[in-house]
């Protein structure tokens, strides 16, 4: 198992953890972690673009011109797709994007995500993470005392006060040990978690 600082909100070292290997310390499966960054992007499409085809737009019932002797090329509406103002060929309409992925194969996507968190070095565990107050001042000094960029900070529970004095900080952002995704996972460069949400993180997803 690897062991890992214990750091407190002024940055300073209180100890060190060890890591189940079972969760931080398996062998990547990046096809999974695909399948499961597809699946979550998918997921937040609201596939909501509609337009008409010809059938469904207003006017064009008479046909424009008598079929022979014009001289013109036959129409038999102005609202076909090739006129201003017609339908739409193969118009997009209102659908479902998202599909559903098999709970072993979420679970191994988590698990190589954290896996490659921890062979990186970019896990910073901390003993404890809470504020008195909303104040992203104090927040952003926390980042700053562990040294912290563009990070996810998962905690075991909902701390609102830390939640809100993080969500005006860019590139920051915060979750709960049921809210993780592979996704944000791999988009943020640092995973800072608590302590109590290792200990979490492990009895969940092992």
């Amino acid at each position: 198992m690897a062991n890992v600082a214990v750091l407190n909100m002024k940055g300073d070292q209180v100890g060190t953890v060890e890591l189940n290997d079972a969760i931080f310390g398996i062998e990547a499966n990046e096809h999974v972690m695909h399948l499961a960054v597809v699946q979550y992007l998918a997921n937040q499409r609201q596939g909501t673009q509609s337009t008409k085809t010809r059938a469904e737009v207003r006017g064009g019932g008479r046909k424009p011109w008598r079929q022979k002797g014009t001289g013109r090329a036959r129409q038999g509406s102005i609202r076909s797709p090739q006129w201003v103002g017609g339908g739409v060929v193969f118009a997009p309409k209102p659908r479902d994007y998202s599909f559903k992925l098999n709970k072993k194969v979420k679970r191994l996507a988590l698990q190589s995500a954290l896996s490659v968190k921890a062979a990186e070095g970019k896990i910073i565990v901390m003993d404890e993470l809470t504020l008195a107050e909303v104040k992203t001042k104090e927040m952003a000094k926390v980042l700053e005392n562990i040294k912290c960029g563009k990070a996810l900070i998962v905690m075991d529970g909902t701390n609102s006060n830390v939640m809100l004095s993080a969500r005006n900080i860019p590139e920051v952002k915060t979750a709960s040990v049921n809210t993780i995704n592979v996704y944000d996972l791999l988009k943020y460069n640092t995973l800072v978690v608590t302590k109590d949400a290792v200990a979490k993180i492990e009895e969940v997803y092992a």
